[in-house]
């Protein structure tokens, strides 16, 4: 029986899976699903590689409310169960946040567990329930392998004055600096471009990573070089319900003038602004271009006039444009955002086919241009089982305490 490793992505409310057997050379998934409405009414799917649902075995009870603590173990005892002629050796993890000490995945130990809970004020959205899913797995299966894959690492190859602020020295020396996120969708688009771009892919190329979590990363040679996520998730890029980049003096006069603390300011930035905020209607962008509201197309626009200037600004970095790569789920699915965006870069050289964009091509860029535009779907998940194997291949048992 060989051997396979199970790939976890949690988040606050859904966890999404996947199993990637070692004898696989293309490193493909024999299983993948996802557990939604997680705290509230899970709603659980799965499938195998030849895309047929699985059944859920009851896995979960109807109308069950289940958090983690059930979930993973359950998840566990059904993977074993339908994982096929492979055995489950390792877990990889998407954690968001690494912090400084992490350029690269990482065994997890009690030691790694205990600093990364200390990033968790960063990333409060996501941190929690990385580690809450690796510590209930360590639960349900002490002696199994486990390997943190971080959103930050990709960035570790920036400059000391890209990861920069204009703050005193004393704080950036304590860690107050841009990290950077998104970093294994942008890991999984550097190792497919030179399939897509030949030599071209180690130009200058900006990847633009639009979903509910949106940010841009400019690259050259392949490696990260400037990005728009900075301390925390909630700069750069317009998001379904965050603000992006925001003057810091808003934060001064509401707090002052508007009475609002620390947690009401996390509620607004987090959960109450970009798309949400500004329509009124929805965060999901496939809802608000169905809508015919003023308030809903004018967050739209909003959305892809950020992101044109942002994109803009990051050539600068780079000394330049060679292609853009749109990934992600409004990223792979709105023609109109991608073509709205592109509209706006006209005078840089940037110009689609407009055909070709709608319907979803991979090239998407006008002919005989020498900026190339394409879509290009992201895989976490290959990226994290890509490492979890590598780490796992010889590694010894590592304890991971549960409580």
């Amino acid at each position: 029986m060989t051997g396979a490793v199970l790939v976890v992505n949690a988040g606050s409310s859904s966890l999404k899976f996947a199993v990637y057997p070692d004898s696989r050379a293309d490193l493909s998934a024999t299983l993948r699903g996802k557990i939604a409405g997680i705290g509230a009414n899970p709603v659980f799917s799965a499938q195998g590689d030849d895309g047929v649902a699985l059944p859920q075995d009851c896995l979960l009870a109807p109308g069950r409310t289940a958090g983690l603590d059930t979930l993973v173990p359950a998840l566990l005892a059904w993977v074993n169960d339908h994982r096929g002629p492979v055995t489950i050796r390792a877990v990889g993890h998407r954690v968001v946040h690494g912090g400084q000490n992490n350029a690269g995945p990482a065994l997890i130990t009690d030691a790694l567990l205990a600093e990364l809970e200390t990033l968790a004020p960063l990333a409060p959205l996501h941190q929690p329930h990385n580690l809450a899913a690796i510590r209930h797995m360590a639960a349900s299966a002490p002696g199994l392998p486990q390997v943190a894959c971080f959103d930050t690492s990709f960035h570790r190859t920036q400059s000391k004055l890209a990861q920069m602020f204009a703050l005193p020295r004393a704080l950036g020396d304590q860690g107050i600096v841009r990290y950077g996120f998104h970093g294994l969708s942008y890991d999984h688009i550097a190792r497919v471009l030179p399939h897509h771009l030949g030599a071209k892919a180690e130009g200058r190329v900006i990847i633009a990573h639009l979903g509910s979590g949106a940010s841009m990363c400019a690259l050259k040679d392949r490696r990260s070089v400037a990005t728009t996520m900075g301390f925390t998730a909630l700069d750069g890029l317009m998001m379904g319900q965050r603000c992006g980049a925001l003057d810091p003096g808003v934060l001064l006069y509401l707090m002052a003038e508007k009475g609002m603390t620390v947690e009401t300011l996390a509620t607004l930035l987090y959960k109450e602004s970009g798309l949400l905020g500004v329509s009124g209607i929805s965060s999901d962008m496939a809802v608000l271009q169905q809508s015919s509201a003023p308030e809903a197309q004018e967050a739209i626009n909003l959305f892809c006039d950020r992101a044109a200037g942002t994109l803009a600004s990051l050539t600068t970095a780079i000394g330049g444009l060679d292609a853009i790569i749109f990934t992600a789920g409004i990223g792979e699915n709105s023609a109109m955002v991608r073509s709205r965006i592109c509209d706006r870069l006209r005078w840089m050289g940037v110009a689609l086919d407009e055909s070709a964009n709608a319907r979803h091509a991979t090239r998407i860029g006008a002919v005989g241009l020498d900026i190339d535009v394409l879509v290009i779907p992201t895989d976490e998940e290959v990226v994290i089982a890509r490492a979890t194997q590598a780490l796992t291949a010889v590694a010894p048992l590592r304890h991971v305490d549960p409580s």
